[in-house]
């Protein structure tokens, strides 16, 4: 065998390597995430998925905002059932220096009252369950935050896995190239090739030296976006992501919509607001209910008995037209806006749904197309041009297009089943489900 046969039998069999099988047929192992693994990353080292989102829901500031956020807001509901402070107050009235009795004078005295603001029954009630629906609103936000980032950390992870691959294939494919591209050169100094053989591969070698510096930037971009979620410098290395086999999606368009109206976080935080909203209608209604005040006092006069008094006080709302009204037809205006604001939100939730889940099925359709019929026959056609090349039936060039376009369909087998994955894990924090493990 020459060395120039040799070469191009690796080739083919490095291009059909990890690949599917022809046919149609369901192949023995589906392509592998990571190609080929970094130098030095052991199988401890890896990026683990599950371990990467573990960490990110623990660390996360915008999840520790959100339960702080929860925190405030719950303090807030014995603070809206409480009564309104009592006023206590103590004065004199006689000699001008503070406290000092006029003993001339029976009028003077010194005194101590206190006064207690006692709302129309029901008002506090409402008040309590008004804060109380705010604070189940802003648990509904901590939850959101907590499946947003989830998501996010799932697709910055499925991308950051794609790059590595990618970037991989590509440059073992590089390598391949570089050794084809030294065939047709000494072909070319013996006069058995042509010129135009060597310029096209180094111009491929070029191509795929663009390609691998684009895919080295992106995967820093994705390597940072992992590391923001985790709270990291952008600059932290990652190891090699753990390969990981694309899920199933085992619910119909209409079980996800369904699904999405029971868990959606917006949905339901829009839902807490709108019961919220009714409340505060009904505590606006009681504006006109008076509120009462009960005072009482002691004064101490040097010219006759200690006096005792107590008081009664009624709040009247004679204002009512520009104050209470008002307040009514805010609070009603302010539900009927929340209202159309839950309704859009459970309009645009099913779009969201139909979009990712169309991508889903759209990606998966191609995987399988790309797994069972298009990498297998690319398979076949550039074995078979490799024969028909020693057999000079072909030219270098018809080989290296079925060479570079082989690589290319790989690159699209993974970069669909990525596309797969991250339709997945954006559908989790709609449908409130995890379909991404």
């Amino acid at each position: 065998m020459s060395f120039r046969t040799g070469i191009l039998r690796c080739a083919v069999f490095f291009a059909l390597g990890a690949l599917p099988a022809a046919g149609g047929q369901k192949p023995k192992q589906a392509p592998q995430q990571q190609s080929k693994p970094r130098a030095g990353a052991s199988a401890a080292e890896r990026l683990n998925l599950q371990e990467t989102v573990t960490l990110a829901l623990r660390v996360n500031p915008e999840i520790q905002a959100a339960e702080r956020r929860v925190e405030a807001m719950e303090a807030r509901v014995p603070q809206a059932r409480a009564l309104p402070d009592p006023t206590v107050s103590a004065g004199w009235m006689g000699e001008p220096i503070p406290f000092v009795e006029k003993s001339s004078q029976v009028t003077s005295y010194r005194g101590v009252s206190a006064m207690e603001t006692f709302p129309f029954p029901g008002k506090r009630k409402l008040r309590g369950k008004i804060a109380d629906r705010e604070s189940r609103a802003a648990w509904w936000e901590y939850q959101a935050a907590k499946r947003r980032v989830a998501s996010e950390v799932k697709v910055a992870y499925f991308r950051y896995a794609y790059l590595d691959t990618a970037l991989a294939i590509t440059e073992n494919n590089r390598t391949l190239l570089e050794k084809l591209t030294q065939i047709a050169q000494a072909r070319y100094e013996t006069g058995k090739g042509a010129q135009q053989d060597v310029l096209k591969g180094q111009v491929e070698l070029s191509q795929l030296l663009e390609s691998i510096t684009i895919l080295r930037e992106q995967r820093e971009i994705a390597t940072a976006r992992i590391n923001t979620l985790l709270d990291r410098s952008p600059e932290t290395p990652l190891a090699p992501a753990v390969a990981t086999k694309p899920a199933d999606l085992p619910y119909t368009i209409a079980e996800l919509y369904r699904l999405a109206r029971v868990n959606d976080t917006g949905i339901q935080h829009d839902q807490r607001i709108v019961e919220r909203d009714k409340d505060a209608v009904a505590l606006a209604r009681k504006s006109y209910d008076p509120d009462f005040s009960v005072s009482a006092m002691y004064q101490r006069m040097p010219g006759g008995p200690n006096m005792y008094g107590a008081f009664v006080g009624v709040r009247i709302p004679i204002f009512y037209k520009s104050k209470q009204r008002q307040e009514v037809y805010e609070a009603s205006r302010t539900l009927a806006g929340d209202q159309s604001a839950r309704e859009n939100r459970e309009t645009t939730v099913n779009y969201l749904v139909k979009e990712q889940y169309l991508d889903a099925r759209q990606a998966r359709k191609l995987m399988v197309i790309f797994e069972q019929a298009i990498v297998p026959q690319s398979s076949e056609t550039l074995a078979a041009s490799e024969m028909e090349y020693e057999a000079g039936k072909v030219d270098f060039l018809t080989l290296l297009d079925n060479f570079t376009n082989l690589l290319d369909f790989r690159l699209h087998y993974y970069r669909e089943l990525s596309d797969y994955q991250i339709a997945l894990a954006r559908l989790e924090p709609l449908v409130g489900v995890e379909l991404v493990r």
